[in-house]
């Protein structure tokens, strides 16, 4: 398929909320052949379109990770959009918020409004931008695994500006090396980078993702290597049995090996997760 590329970042808010206004010393490296953003200050996405026609396409909207401090926003955000345009699936990578005390009034709650305002442009745009609005889901990859899990349990605790109402639900999520909780298996620097070095048991509740599950959060699809020694592959155990607890459709797909941050490939793997990822699709009639 022809894939169009909206090359320009564009700010996710005309006013972002929850800011203090300092310089902007946001940067753009390459780290052993992957592009790292660091010192996100002004949050803003970038928009794969399939094709400029009248269709409605779905759309899954990225999360890159990075501990909550940094973006790996090639290989686990613009790389991974070109992959579902090539499958009939809009995409939209976001560069959320770094909490950071000194940028934000609270900074455990800014990569949230960031997700949950990617959501609302989405649907809000959805005619504009040829997205199907019944068939928006979210993808997030380690740190941003736990944003996108956050938005799929905290979806209606609306952070943002929503004078429509318009709903923040996602129709589907796909997590990949997640992290999930802040409890003891959760990832410490994920967790200081979000909520500090003395959290409150408040904080920790809300932002165990495995603890706000419902009947009413989306279905999902994890990925994780079991051998993953960054972010242990029990965040995607208990995430899974939450769901499927409350009746909520999981399918977890597990390496042997592979570790942690590998992308979209897996290099100890002959079958890579975007192969099941694309039945599971198919078989929701997503695609």
């Amino acid at each position: 398929m022809t894939t169009t590329i909206q090359a320009q970042y564009q700010p996710l808010y005309k006013v972002t909320p929850n800011q203090i206004k300092v310089a902007n010393e946001e940067k753009e490296e390459q780290f052993e052949g992957i592009t790292i953003v660091s010192k996100v200050t002004e949050p803003a996405f970038q928009y794969f379109r399939v094709k400029e026609d009248n269709l409605k396409r779905p759309c899954v909207i990225i999360y890159p990770g990075g501990g909550y401090t940094i973006l790996a926003s090639g290989h686990e955000g613009i790389d991974v959009a070109k992959f579902f345009n090539s499958i009939g699936v809009n995409a939209m990578v976001v560069k959320y918020r770094i909490p950071n005390d000194k940028v934000q009034n609270d900074k455990s709650i800014a990569p949230l409004q960031d997700a949950q305002q990617a959501i609302l442009l989405a649907k809000t745009n959805s005619s504009a931008w040829g997205i199907d609005d019944k068939k928006i889901g979210i993808l997030g990859f380690s740190a941003g695994g736990h944003l996108a899990a956050s938005l799929s349990s905290h979806y209606a605790d609306v952070k943002i500006d929503n004078p429509s109402k318009v709903s923040l639900r996602p129709d589907f999520q796909i997590l990949i090396y997640p992290v999930i909780t802040m409890k003891d298996f959760g990832h410490a620097g994920s967790k200081e980078n979000l909520i500090g070095k003395d959290p409150t048991p408040e904080q920790i509740q809300y932002y165990s993702n495995e603890l706000n599950v419902n009947e009413q959060t989306p279905p999902a699809f994890i990925v994780h290597a079991i051998n993953d020694d960054a972010v242990p592959v029990q965040n995607a155990h208990v995430y899974d049995s939450a769901l499927k607890a409350n009746k909520v459709s999981s399918t977890l797909y597990l390496y042997e090996k592979g570790g942690h941050g590998f992308g979209m490939k897996n290099p100890t793997a002959s079958e890579q997760w975007t192969t099941p990822l694309t039945a599971w699709l198919q078989k929701r009639k997503i695609i």
